[in-house]
C-alpha cells in the first residue's frame, strides 16, 4: 500500500471538510465551494478522456471532494443569506426542498461511485456522465449566468 498516497488523499480530504464547513453564504463562499465541486469534476474528466493516467487515489479524492461539498453546500442558502448574489436565481429559496435535494443526489451519487470505485478510465467516465447531470440540471434551475 502505497501510504504517502493514502496520507496525502486523506489531508486533501481534510482540506476540503475544513473549508467546506467555514463557509458563509456569501457570493464568494459559493462560489469557493462551487470551484471544489468544478475543480474535482476537472480531475475526473481528465482521467476519463485519457489526458491524465487513471490513479484510484485521484479518484478517491475528487469523489470524495464532490460528496462533502454537495452536502454542505445548501447550507450556504439559508434565510437572511446573500439573496441578492447576481448569479443566484431566487427560485433557490422558493424551492429549498428541490435545491436541497438535488445536492443530496449529487453527494449520493458522488459516495455511491467511491463505494463502487471506477476501475479505470471508462467507468471514470460513466461516473462524470452521472454527476454531470446532476450538475447541469441544478445549474439550468438555480444558476444566473450573464
Amino acid at each position: 500500500m502505497n501510504w504517502k498516497a493514502v496520507a496525502a488523499a486523506a489531508a486533501m480530504a481534510g482540506i476540503a471538510f475544513g473549508s467546506v464547513t467555514a463557509a458563509d453564504g456569501t457570493h464568494d463562499s459559493r462560489i469557493a465551494l462551487m470551484k471544489k465541486i468544478g475543480g474535482s469534476a476537472g480531475a475526473l474528466a481528465a482521467v476519463a478522456k485519457g489526458e491524465k493516467p487513471y490513479d484510484a487515489e485521484t479518484v478517491k479524492t475528487a469523489l470524495t471532494t464532490i460528496a462533502a461539498t454537495a452536502k454542505v453546500f445548501p447550507d450556504q442558502f439559508k434565510p437572511g443569506s446573500d439573496m441578492n448574489d447576481p448569479e443566484v436565481s431566487p427560485k433557490v429559496w422558493e424551492n429549498m426542498d428541490d435545491f436541497k435535494a438535488r445536492a443530496a443526489k449529487l453527494s449520493t451519487d458522488a459516495e455511491t461511485a467511491l463505494a463502487q470505485l471506477p476501475a479505470d478510465a471508462a467507468a471514470v467516465g460513466a461516473t462524470v456522465n452521472t454527476l454531470g447531470a446532476n450538475c447541469g440540471g441544478c445549474h439550468k434551475a438555480y444558476r444566473i449566468k450573464d
